[in-house]
């Protein structure tokens, strides 16, 4: 039996590489018989979906061989060799890549049977499935990876595909423009992490995780590296998770990655690319956890980040970015959980969160295909919530799951998102009380604002019909392009959304919105089920998780839990939750507490959430128009100093050679007369000095 299943261990390689066949099939058919590929939709699916599924299938038995206790599994060969400096690639299956893999692969698995609903009248459909099977490719061959290197490897696949997914739709200025942001800003991180990388073998000689911050502790002890410039080191290398996981100041890219189809914003949100950033932080341990200042910077940028988000979905009314925002918070949660040193809390709320935020974001879009029944393929007005409402009546599953969700991130018990955040938020209790404080505050803020896009949505009556309301949110959104909306305008842009308006009501469009087909509601019931039952698997009575992900602690923390304990830190949020779920029924429910007149009186805090605390107009100023002013200035200098330059050689050579050739003439009486002048030249400026 045994060599059964190390023989079944031996085919792990097989996990990142089905979905790469599936990708390189299609894309290649893509390629080379571009028609013709396109339109065998179903074929191309089929094949994605099931080597997908069958990648699913051997992570679950890597997974329960794992739980049954079979040891990490490595397998390595040598890549690269000069003299004395050799460079390994390879795979390894323990426990966190094992647990990595299940959740990758069932989150992958479920958003490409929903995209078929969703994407089923795309021009682009099969292409959407040949970058949904790469994007999963990549971070399955992450999670497996066996050192720094490879994950570096990885790292930029994972990049390069969300750019591909996030601009998919490229004829959009918007959305051109989102997936040159992600990638842009996604580079300053990479670059940091590649910098730290580098530093680090330098100093170690190693990409193997163990053995790096094997070596570098006993430098620091030794005295062979200074702690700073082993902290600044460490520093480097967790830019690279500040950006793939949005954290500030590298968050700026998340809400427009909106700008994507809504498959693709589950699969990012979920579990792809920005839970690459804190697998990656998980993986780093070992270098971070002895350095007492890289644990501090890494708590409290995932406090502040986790703080920001929240504030800043407060004010959002496009449901997508007010998701966006609301992971960017739960981001930051984990960030914090690996600061303190809580490393399973963290990995824990990353499974939970995977779970519940892909069936949130799924829902998002189930409520999007039902919304354009009414307003037609208008990304403004179809994601608008203030153009939704009473949406539990056309579309009951979507409601239900979405409610689910919307339980489980709150942290309402016994929904998945209740342990996982109650054990993060114990875990930095028990650490740094300020930074505690910042995490229940939040949770309060979660629930409100997550509430708030639940009644928005789902309660009171339907506003999809308001045409004064369609009217008014499309010409807010082209004064913010600089346009206008009004008689005579000839701006094609302008004229797109008044057809797509005035088909709202025609053959195509009905006036109620509908409940998706099947292909997307059914993984929102799968999805479901985890969001109600996976946080059983972390309660801090019975931790199953945690004697899986971290058996060394596991005995110390069962004997040292306490239910008085316990039921204070899990009451307090669950209390500041309730508050938040009462305000969001008193504004956006009962509408006993008018929203507007609270945000007049405040409207400095308004505008600071509405405008996302400022720091994309900061940006905007600072890098993109600085950026022009300096290409400008060095523009200028080119033409003025540069090109001059070279343009008056040019032109001394030119004049000289003019001149010159006049005095060629081939006659030896008037070279006599050259050298005498210059000769009787030469006598009159000797007489005169």
């Amino acid at each position: 039996m045994m060599e059964s299943i190390d023989l079944l261990y031996q085919y792990a390689w097989l996990v990142p590489v089905l979905p790469l066949v599936g990708a390189a099939i299609v894309g290649v058919g893509l390629i080379s018989y571009s028609q013709t590929t396109s339109k065998l939709r179903q074929p191309a699916a089929v094949l994605i979906v099931s080597l997908t599924g069958a990648a699913m299938v051997l992570s679950f038995l890597f997974f329960w061989s794992q739980v049954q206790g079979h040891p990490t599994y490595t397998s390595m060969f040598e890549w690269a060799a000069a003299g004395d400096f050799h460079l390994e690639m390879g795979y390894t299956v323990d426990h966190l890549a094992a647990l990595m893999l299940v959740v990758v692969t069932t989150v992958a698995f479920l958003v490409m049977i929903y995209t078929h609903g969703y994407m089923a009248h795309d021009p682009g459909y099969v292409r959407f499935y040949a970058y949904l099977s790469l994007f999963s490719s990549s971070m399955l061959g992450l999670v497996i990876s066996p050192n720094l290197l490879q994950v570096y490897v990885f790292w930029e696949l994972v990049g390069m595909c969300s750019y591909l997914l996030i601009g998919f739709w490229y004829n959009r200025k918007a959305a051109a423009e989102a997936c040159q942001k992600a990638f842009v800003t996604n580079r300053v991180g990479d670059f940091g992490l590649l910098l730290g990388m580098l530093a680090l073998f330098w100093a170690t000689g190693s990409f193997d995780f163990q053995v790096m911050g094997d070596r570098l502790t006993n430098l620091v002890n030794t005295g062979g590296l200074a702690p700073t410039l082993a902290a600044v080191f460490a520093v480097l290398v967790f830019l690279g998770p500040v950006a793939k996981s949005a954290q500030f100041p590298l968050h700026v890219w998340l809400p427009d990655a909106m700008e994507g189809p809504t498959p693709i914003s589950a699969l990012i949100h979920a579990a792809t690319m920005v839970a690459a950033g804190v697998f990656l932080v998980a993986r780093m341990y070992p270098v971070f956890e002895p350095i007492p200042a890289v644990m501090t910077v890494i708590a409290w940028t995932g406090a502040f980040t986790a703080l920001m988000g929240a504030t800043i979905a407060i004010t959002q009314n496009d449901i997508k970015k007010g998701l966006a925002f609301s992971t960017m918070s739960q981001l930051g949660y984990m960030v914090m959980a690996m600061g303190v040193g809580a490393y399973s809390a963290g990995l824990f709320h990353l499974m939970t969160h995977a779970y519940f935020k892909a069936m949130l974001f799924l829902g998002s879009g189930s409520v999007i295909h039902g919304m354009e029944a009414v307003v037609g393929h208008d990304p403004v007005l179809a994601q608008d919530m203030r153009l939704m409402g009473g949406l539990r009546k056309y579309m009951p599953i979507t409601a239900l799951t979405f409610l689910i969700g919307t339980l489980a991130i709150c942290g309402i018990p016994p929904f998945a998102g209740f342990w996982s955040k109650d054990e993060i938020l114990s875990s930095t209790f028990a650490v740094n009380p300020a930074l505690w404080a910042i995490g229940w505050l939040t949770a309060g803020i979660t629930a409100f604002y997550m509430f708030r896009m639940y009644f928005s949505t789902f309660e009171g009556s339907f506003r999809g019909n308001d045409q004064a309301t369609r009217r008014q949110l499309k010409q807010a959104h082209l004064q913010r392009l600089g346009l206008s909306l009004g008689p005579g305008a000839m701006n094609p842009q302008e004229l797109t959304l008044d057809s797509e308006d005035d088909h709202s009501g025609d053959s195509h469009h009905g006036h109620e919105p509908h409940e998706s087909p099947l292909a997307m509601t059914f993984p929102l019931l799968v999805l479901a089920v985890p969001s109600v039952l996976i946080g059983l698997l972390g309660t801090p009575f019975a931790n199953f998780f945690e004697a899986f992900i971290h058996p060394g602690g596991v005995a110390e923390e069962l004997e040292a839990f306490d239910w008085s304990e316990f039921t204070l830190m899990a009451g307090s949020s669950v209390a500041i939750a309730t508050v938040g779920i009462v305000l969001a029924v008193l504004m956006y429910r009962t509408r006993v507490i008018d929203a507007g007149a609270i945000a007049s009186k405040i409207p400095f805090l308004y505008n600071v959430s509405l405008h996302k605390w400022y720091v994309d107009d900061l940006y905007e100023v600072v890098f993109v128009q600085g950026s022009r002013r300096l290409a400008k200035q060095v523009l200028n200098i080119d033409i003025r100093i540069v090109d001059g330059l070279v343009n008056f050689t040019g032109f001394v050579t030119l004049i000289t050679g003019e001149g010159l050739k006049y005095l060629e003439n081939g006659r030896a009486q008037f070279y006599a007369l050259i050298v005498f002048g210059a000769v009787l030249g030469l006598v009159l400026l000797s007489g005169i000095t």
